[in-house]
């Protein structure tokens, strides 16, 4: 009886501890695995909803007071890469002839030759390639403004409301900042009264496309 039983159990004690996987199987798993990768890592394309978005100018006033100019017209994209979230990218484009301002006299001056010259510089243009990020949320966007004919490196602190990278298909909110000198883009008149650095204030509300 024992010899029998024992004949009986010799198969399983003789096999292998898992079934062998088979090539095919193998490069199936592999390439499920590189296609849930590429997925994950895919870009996330946005688009800044006009709407719920304004850029805001700010510059000293007979160095008392400061005057605050407004564009609430723009379109942009923004681009997200989880597996990549340095090489966010955000492409901003303001309608320089929609600008306001306090006062009509203000008005009339911003939108002349001696500032933004709307007549024949319509828009201004933010096109930012890379950023530094010091968090899932803040970070410092690399890039390049345009403003009445110039182009310029400019730096664009970015904080956003929740981590774009982990945000799926839900619409992010952000803000950003950055402080450029009007006398770099044309824009040298007034200097007794009006202050040469200009701080931008963006607030913005990406949507997936």
């Amino acid at each position: 009886m024992r010899i029998t039983r024992l004949l009986m159990l010799l198969p399983l004690l003789l096999a292998p501890p898992f079934a062998p996987v088979s090539p095919a199987d193998a490069q199936t798993s592999a390439q499920t695995r590189t296609e849930s990768e590429a997925r994950a890592n895919a870009p996330i394309n946005y688009r800044l909803d006009a709407s719920a978005s304004n850029v805001a100018a700010r510059v000293p006033f007979f160095g008392l007071s400061s005057k605050t100019a407004r564009f609430p017209r723009m379109q942009g994209s923004v681009t997200v890469i989880p597996g990549a979230p340095e090489r966010t990218a955000i492409d901003v484009t303001f309608d320089a002839a929609a600008i306001e301002a306090p006062d009509e006299t203000t008005l009339q001056r911003l939108r002349g030759d001696k500032f933004f010259w709307v007549e024949r510089y319509p828009t201004i243009r933010f096109v930012g390639r890379s950023i530094n990020l010091t968090s899932p949320t803040r970070g410092t966007l690399i890039g390049e403004l345009t403003a009445r004919g110039v182009t310029r490196t400019e730096a664009l602190d970015v904080t956003f409301a929740s981590d774009p990278a982990a945000a799926g298909r839900r619409p992010v909110n952000f803000t950003a900042e950055m402080q450029i000198d009007r006398r770099n883009y044309g824009m040298r008149s007034y200097q007794l009264i009006v202050g040469n650095k200009v701080d931008i204030s963006l607030r913005a509300r990406m949507v997936p496309r």
